[in-house]
């Protein structure tokens, strides 16, 4: 199987944190739409045989676009015989008719932007909806036909505390949803946050503090039936991201748009984050994308960084082909301090981070690393 991700650069606005590729406003869509079709005709090729299961429209807000805009692409695309198929929206883009609209065109599943249910935090980072737009678009989507909603939180903000982080996590877990991913925030250079944390007009939130959050976060998901398959991803059983699921078990997908990652088993290749400079080379009939040099081994810590961030963790055999009995070895070698600890379980088939470790992992996974 494979699966196809669509950047998709426009925002209504950018928020204070973001340093995801986007431009404010919606000159030069028809152009970029136009640029899509053309780099999929250029690049399908790189999926082989493989049948196209996933579909994920990321952003960007991909709801900015209009049922039309949503109509040419989708209609490019192998969507006939899609497990899921993914956009990501606002809540201020979400109305009935327009998630029927969606529905039209085959998506099946949507990913919506709440960050927080307390009003103060997201007027800090320049959010566009309040906490009540949020729980209403949700009901909206729902109520129109679409069951699989997935929703975005982050930890660590402005004003943010323990008990309104404890907050947000309850009612989201309540009002509908099938999928949550939350994730700390980081203070990226370039963004409005990160420009005011430099100039000391906000503080970053304490390490205790995001540990506290985390702890919230896993206890009242599992309370609601949520399983934690993944470090940053919650889902009620069976409704896991099939698509973000192939990032991590090194299944195939055609990243298309300014911005987009792309990986054919083999071979990562990224197109730089220029909308500009990708509408020109589209319209010339040009490559745009630029090849990310690997070597063996560096594929070699690809495989461990991706699926020790899941509750599978590395399947034992697929690394030992990937690498051979040697990496192998050199694997369990390096592990083998986190495993007398505690901190790694390593049975025959599999190796895994418990989940009681996951707000740590980065400094376990950097000893892990082969050499």
């Amino acid at each position: 199987m494979a699966g196809i991700y669509i950047h998709i650069p426009f925002c209504h606005s950018k928020c204070a944190y973001c340093d995801f590729f986007s431009t404010s406003g919606s000159n030069g869509r028809a152009t970029f739409v136009e640029s899509l079709s053309r780099e999929w005709a250029m690049r399908r090729h790189e999926l082989g045989d493989a049948p196209v299961r996933t579909i994920y429209l990321g952003g960007g807000t991909p709801s900015i676009l209009s049922t039309d805009e949503l109509n040419i692409i989708a209609s490019l695309l192998p969507v006939s015989k899609l497990e899921e198929f993914t956009l990501e929206a606002n809540p201020e883009d979400i109305s009935i008719q327009r998630v029927k609209d969606m529905i039209s065109i085959g998506i099946n599943r949507i990913s919506i932007g709440v960050q927080s249910l307390n009003d103060r935090e997201l007027l800090a980072v320049g959010r566009r909806h309040t906490s009540q737009d949020a729980i209403e678009a949700i009901a909206t989507i729902r109520k129109a036909g679409i069951s699989n909603i997935s929703a975005d939180l982050i930890y660590g903000l402005p004003e943010q505390t323990a008990d309104s982080w404890r907050e947000s996590v309850q009612r989201l877990s309540e009002c509908g949803i099938t999928h949550l991913s939350a994730y700390a925030l980081s203070y990226e250079p370039g963004t409005r946050l990160y420009s005011m944390l430099r100039a000391g007009k906000i503080k970053e939130a304490s390490q205790e503090l995001s540990e506290e959050m985390y702890n919230i976060l896993c206890e009242t998901m599992a309370r609601q039936g949520f399983l934690h398959y993944e470090i940053s991803n919650f889902a009620i059983p069976g409704m896991h991201s099939r698509h973000n699921s192939s990032y991590w078990d090194y299944t195939p997908y055609l990243g298309l748009g300014p911005g987009a990652h792309s990986f054919d088993g083999q071979v990562r290749r990224v197109n730089p984050s220029r909308l500009q400079s990708y509408n020109e080379a589209m319209m010339a009939g040009r490559i745009f994308y630029e090849t990310e040099e690997e070597t063996p081994v560096d594929r070699l810590n690809d495989i461990i960084i991706t699926a020790m961030r899941t509750k599978e963790g590395l399947c034992m055999e697929k690394f030992r082909q990937a690498g051979g009995d040697f990496a192998l070895t050199r694997l369990k070698r390096n592990a083998n301090v986190f495993i007398k600890s505690g901190r790694i379980v390593c049975t025959d088939t599999s190796m895994y981070i418990p989940e009681r470790y996951w707000l740590v992992s980065d400094a376990i996974l950097r000893e892990l690393l082969i050499d």
